[in-house]
């Protein structure tokens, strides 16, 4: 077999996925199964690996599936305890009053409130959550749902405390094999690690600060009167100071802190600032906006849900300290256990479990730590939670049941995409002495494309995003080949899995069962794709610039890594 059919053969898994998601329009459920059953064909026939390695991966990503489903229930548990004790909304009352100018509201509810929100819970949460926020403070559903799928840009790769990298990154490579490569440059997987962190939240930053910006200009675009993208750009200076606030502390946590914190400080810290800064009149529009008088709203606006902003039945009005204290609590503790490493110490060793060298493979292997894992400190918070907001625990066992479906919608489609990723990175090791499917894809690539890839990294990684609906699935699927085409073109494969991580957050925009989320928590069902030829332009945008930079910073910077000995 020819290398390019070798390479084209390896391309099948992933195109196959397109054809079925996107081309036959079958749910992932249906898809992801018969997506495992050919690669898995493909590793052995083709690949010529061995059956027990090929069931060696599959158990390593049913190990790497429980850490993200816990991580999962974990978000998903909080978000729903906080609803039922009352805090969500006490959280949204304190939102109502700020400002009356619709660009404002906008900017502090939709993108530092729903950034927050995707730090803390990930998974198309935001947009669920601001879209019915943003029509209860009176935004026409269809511009609710748009600035929704907004949010889900410059967050996305540290949203639910980080899990697109810490499992979707850290998952989609090779670890074992790029450890051995960088002890023998003198470095380790940690600094590699933190080197892609740090350029994921760089970048982001870089971009995401015009991203408040452009949500005004969408808004008074499409759902103002006079169809204006002025009128968005007249507040340019109060959506680039809340840019501001939010991405200097979010690059900062992601260079110094890690993965898990950059979206949820970003946003704390931003909220701590723009809010007070927006009742004191700073940098306010002198021509408050709004828009027409909803009885001239054209239908195709309007969902079908009546949004109340009602105190849940039975609940006394909660304070707006005593809502944010679960999350305040979060933090804290997510900071002082990757921090400290006493309480690190504690955490990852108190209860763990592993299996190394899967069926005696060699460098397969899989572990999970229930109480280190961002899950495992959710669910200790909600247990805190339950005390502190006094909450009966027939709310309690209605938060859990709602969470437990969710896991399983969930849970079913990655129990088969993360062991089809895992066998596609360990099928290195086969009789026929093939490079890995990534590798084998990454020459194809690398040949076709050439220098100029890194323009084109942050497309694949959202063309991933939206076959598989998740940026956490996309690195997964990914990583590995991004990491490759840069070792070939003999340039920064941490940047190139960087631009791979920030593309695949960009391509929840266009995400389409993140759209059907937020379509329907307002009723508008059936509407998705009016939605999706609005969102594709921030998409373009962030695809295009993050592109731009990874040029930069790879032939005008001059950036490498440890892999390239520099």
């Amino acid at each position: 077999m020819s290398e390019t059919l070798l390479s084209l053969v390896a391309f099948a898994p992933l195109v196959l996925a397109g054809i079925l998601l996107l081309g036959l329009n079958l749910p992932a459920r249906l898809a992801m199964p018969i997506v495992f059953i050919v690669t898995a064909l493909i590793g052995l026939f083709a690949w010529d690996m061995t059956l027990n390695r090929v069931l060696a991966s599959s158990f390593q990503g049913l190990i790497l599936t429980g850490a993200i489903l816990w991580i999962i229930f974990g978000a998903i548990l909080l978000l729903n305890t906080l609803k039922h004790s009352g805090a969500i909304t006490a959280i949204r009352t304190g939102f109502s009053g700020i400002s009356p100018d619709r660009r404002v509201q906008a900017v502090i509810v939709a993108w530092l409130f729903g950034c927050f929100i995707e730090g803390a819970s990930g998974f198309g949460t935001p947009a669920a959550v601001a879209a019915p926020l943003l029509v209860a403070l009176g935004f026409p559903a269809l511009g609710a749902v748009m600035i929704g799928m907004m949010i889900q840009s410059t967050p996305v790769s540290f949203g639910a405390v980080g899990t697109p990298i810490v499992v979707g990154v850290s998952g989609g490579l090779n670890k074992s094999g790029i450890s051995e490569q960088l002890a023998a440059q003198g470095s380790n997987w940690d600094v590699f690690y933190q080197l892609i962190t740090s350029e994921v939240a760089i970048t982001h930053a870089i971009v995401g600060l015009f991203m408040p910006l452009f949500m005004c200009m969408m808004l008074t675009r499409f759902f103002g009167k006079n169809k204006s993208w002025t009128e968005g750009l007249a507040v340019a200076p109060f959506a680039i100071f809340a840019g501001l606030a939010f991405v200097l502390p979010y690059a900062a946590a992601g260079v110094f802190l890690g993965p898990e914190f950059p979206s949820m400080i970003g946003a704390l810290v931003g909220l701590a600032i723009v809010v007070p800064a927006a009742k004191a009149g700073f940098l306010m529009p002198k021509t408050p906006w709004t828009f027409a008088d909803p009885k001239d709203w054209p239908a195709e606006w309007m969902g079908k849900l009546e949004i109340k902003m009602d105190q849940i039945a039975g609940k006394m009005p909660m304070s707006g300290v005593k809502a944010w204290t679960p999350y305040v609590l979060l933090a804290a503790i997510l900071v002082a256990s990757r921090v400290s490493p006493e309480i690190k110490g504690f955490f990852t060793s108190f209860l763990s479990f592993g299996w190394s060298n899967i069926l005696g493979e060699e460098g397969i292997s899989g572990a999970i730590q229930p109480l280190y894992l961002p899950g495992g400190i959710m669910v200790m918070v909600v247990a805190i939670t339950y005390f502190l907001h006094q909450m009966k625990f027939g709310e309690l066992k209605a938060a859990l049941n709602e969470s437990s479906r969710t896991l399983l919608g969930a849970g079913f489609v990655l129990i088969f995409t993360i062991p089809m990723v895992r066998i596609l990175i360990n099928s290195g090791v086969n009789a026929a002495d093939l490079p890995s499917m990534p590798v084998a894809m990454a020459q194809l690539v690398s040949e076709a494309v050439g220098g100029i890839y890194p323009l084109f990294a942050p497309l694949v990684g959202g063309l991933g995003a939206f076959i598989a609906g998740s940026n956490t699935v996309s690195n997964l699927m990914l990583s590995q080949f991004q990491f490759s085409v840069g070792e070939l073109l003999g340039i920064s494969s941490a940047m190139l899995v960087a631009l791979q991580a920030v593309g695949a957050a960009a391509g929840n925009m266009i995400a389409i069962h993140n759209v059907v989320a937020a379509s329907a928590t307002v009723g508008l069902l059936g509407r998705e794709g009016r939605t999706l030829r609005m969102t594709i332009i921030p998409t373009i945008y962030y695809f295009l610039f993050a592109g731009i930079i990874g040029l930069i910073a790879i032939y005008g910077l001059g950036i490498a890594d440890p892999l390239l000995g520099q």
